[in-house]
C-alpha cells in the first residue's frame, strides 16, 4: 500500500532524527567523557595508570570489533530491533559501570561492565546512518546527516567538560549515570518513530560466523596493538604478536568474504572506485582528526605553557566549528550537492592543517584557535555529505553493513591516527636529540629545540595527508543506487515489513 506522507509521518521523521541524534551524541560523549576521570579511578582502586587505561581500551576494542557484526545482524532482523536493543544494553551497561564496581570494590567488574556497554554502543553506532538512509526521504537526508554530524561533534566537545564537572562536583560514577536518562528517552522515541521491518528480502543464508570471528579478532588485535604500542614498545613480543594476528585474520577475512554468499562485509562494493574513494576520504579525515586531537594538548601545555583548562577551552574551537558547519552542510546538500561540499570541506581542512605548519611558541591563542576552527569547519562541511554519498551508493540489502562500515571508519582510524602521529613525534624528537649538540645548550633550550622539531615534522606529515583527502574529494562523484532513487515514506516501509 503506497500512501503519501502526512503530518503524522512528518512528526515521525522529526522524532526519528532526534532518536538518531541522541544515539550519536551518547556514543560520542562516552568516547571522551571517561578519559578525564581515569586519574580519579586510578586513585580509588589504587592501580597504576597503565592498568586503568583498560577502562578506555576495553571499550574501544569491543566497540570496533563488533560494529560490522551488528550491521549485518541489522540487515537480517531489522534496524528497529537492533537499535532499541542496543540502547537497552548500553544504558544497562552504563548503570553497571557506575554502580557495581564501587559496590563490590572490583576493578574487574568495571572492565566487564565497559565490555557490556561497548556491545550496546556497537549496536547503536552500526546502524545510525542506515536509519537515515532507509527511512527518510531524499530531500531530508542531507539535513538529517547534518544533524547527526552536529550532535556527534557536540558529544565529543561536551565530553571532557561534562566529565570534569561531574567528577569534581559529584563523583566519577556520574560519568556513566549521565547516559541513563538519555538512553531512556531514546528508547521511548525510537519505539514510536522507527518503523518495523526493512530486512533483507528472501530466505537468509546461514550467518557468517567465521567472518564474525575474523572481524573481531583482526580489528581487536589491531586496535590493541596501536593503542598499547607506545606504552609497551613497538618491538614488545605482545605487540608484535598482536600485529601478526591482525594481519593474518584480516588477510584471511578478505579471502573468506569474497567466497561467502552472504558476507558480513561485501568487499565487492569496493569494485566501485567511487565507493572506494569516498570511504578512503572519510577514513583519512578521521585519521588526521584523531592524531591532531591527541597531540595538540601536548603542544599547548609544553610549548605554549597553557594550563589544562585553557588548553581544553582552545581545543573546543574544532568541535564547535564542526557543529556549526555540520548544520550548515545539512541545509546545503540538496542545493549544492554532496561532491561540491566534500571538495569545499577538504580544501578548508587542508588550509587549516597548513596553518598548523606555522605553529610556534610565539603563536597567539587566536591563531591556534583559528586553525582549529578551520579544520573543524571543513570536517563539518565534508563528513555529512561524504556519509550521505556512501549510503546512497549502497543497495538496500546492504544498508546496515555499509552503515557499520562508516562507524568503523570513524573509530578505527581515530585510534590509528593517534598511534601514527605519536610515533612520528617521538621519532622526530629522538632524531634531533641524537644528531644535534643539545648537550651544549641549557635544559630549557634542549626541550624547546627537541619539541619544536617533533611538532614541525608532525604538522608537515598531517598537511601532506590532508592533500590526499583533497585529491579523493575531487575524484569522488555523486552516485545513487537504484534502490535509493525512490523517496520512501513510513507507510511504504511499514508495508514491506
Amino acid at each position: 500500500m503506497h500512501q503519501s506522507a502526512g503530518s503524522a509521518s512528518r512528526q515521525q521523521y522529526t522524532l526519528l532524527m532526534v532518536s538518531i541524534a541522541l544515539a550519536m551524541f551518547m556514543t560520542s560523549l562516552d568516547g571522551t567523557i571517561v578519559n578525564i576521570a581515569l586519574p580519579t579511578i586510578s586513585t580509588i582502586f589504587d592501580l597504576p595508570s597503565t592498568t586503568v587505561s583498560w577502562v578506555a581500551t576495553a571499550y574501544l576494542l569491543v566497540l570496533t570489533g563488533s560494529i560490522l557484526v551488528f550491521g549485518k545482524v541489522a540487515d537480517r532482523i531489522g534496524f528497529k530491533t537492533v537499535f532499541l536493543a542496543g540502547f537497552g544494553v548500553f544504558t544497562a551497561g552504563s548503570f553497571f559501570c557506575g554502580f557495581i564496581p564501587e559496590a563490590f570494590d572490583s576493578f574487574g567488574m568495571l572492565i566487564a561492565s565497559r565490555v557490556l556497554q561497548a556491545i550496546g554502543g556497537a549496536m547503536i553506532a552500526a546502524i545510525a546512518p542506515a536509519l537515515v538512509a532507509a527511512f527518510l526521504p531524499m530531500k531530508m537526508k542531507g539535513k538529517a546527516m547534518g544533524v547527526v554530524t552536529t550532535f556527534a561533534a557536540f558529544g565529543t566537545a561536551a565530553g571532557p567538560i561534562l566529565g570534569g564537572i561531574l567528577t569534581q562536583y559529584l563523583s566519577w560514577n556520574w560519568i556513566f549515570y549521565i547516559n541513563i536518562p538519555v538512553g531512556a528517552v531514546a528508547i521511548l522515541l525510537g519505539s514510536y518513530a522507527i518503523p518495523a521491518g526493512v530486512t533483507a528480502s528472501g530466505t537468509p543464508s546461514p550467518f557468517d560466523r567465521l567472518g564474525a570471528v575474523l572481524i573481531f579478532a583482526g580489528l581487536g588485535s589491531l586496535i590493541y596493538a596501536v593503542s598499547q604500542g607506545s606504552a609497551l614498545g613497538w618491538t614488545d613480543p605482545t605487540i608484535l604478536a598482536a600485529l601478526a594476528a591482525a594481519g593474518v585474520a584480516l588477510g584471511y577475512l578478505v579471502l573468506h568474504e569474497r567466497r561467502t554468499a552472504d558476507p558480513l562485509l561485501d568487499f565487492r562494493l569496493f569494485n566501485n572506485r567511487n565507493f572506494l574513494y569516498v570511504n578512503l576520504m572519510l577514513a583519512l579525515a578521521y585519521f588526521l582528526m584523531g592524531g591532531v586531537n591527541y597531540l595538540l594538548p601536548f603542544f599547548l601545555e609544553l610549548v605554549k605553557g597553557f594550563d589544562p583548562s585553557t588548553s581544553g577551552l582552545v581545543l573546543t574551537a574544532l568541535s564547535f566549528a564542526m557543529m556549526a558547519s555540520g548544520f550548515l552542510s545539512g541545509m546545503l546538500i540538496n542545493r549544492v550537492g554532496n561532491r561540491r561540499l566534500c571538495i569545499a570541506g577538504a580544501l578548508v581542512i587542508s588550509a587549516g592543517y597548513l596553518m598548523f605548519r606555522f605553529f610556534s611558541a610565539e603563536s597567539t591563542i587566536y591563531y591556534i584557535a583559528g586553525a582549529l576552527a578551520a579544520v573543524g569547519f571543513g570536517l563539518g562541511l565534508m563528513l555529512s555529505p561524504g556519509t550521505n554519498m556512501v549510503m546512497n551508493m549502497a543497495p538496500r540489502d546492504r544498508q546496515g553493513m555499509v552503515s557499520s562500515l562508516i562507524s568503523v571508519e570513524r573509530t578505527g582510524p581515530i585510534t590509528l591516527g593517534i598511534s601514527f602521529i605519536s610515533m612520528i613525534f617521538v621519532q622526530a624528537m629522538l632524531t634531533v636529540a641524537s644528531h644535534r649538540h643539545v648537550t651544549m645548550s641549557s635544559p630549557a633550550e634542549i626541550r624547546i629545540d627537541v619539541l619544536a622539531a617533533g611538532f614541525d615534522l608532525v604538522f608537515v606529515a598531517v598537511f601532506a595527508v590532508s592533500l590526499a583527502v583533497v585529491a579523493l574529494a575531487f575524484l569522488s562523484r555523486d552516485e545513487v543506487h537504484a534502490d535509493n532513487r525512490e523517496e520512501e515514506t513510513f507507510e511504504v516501509a511499514a508495508a514491506g515489513a
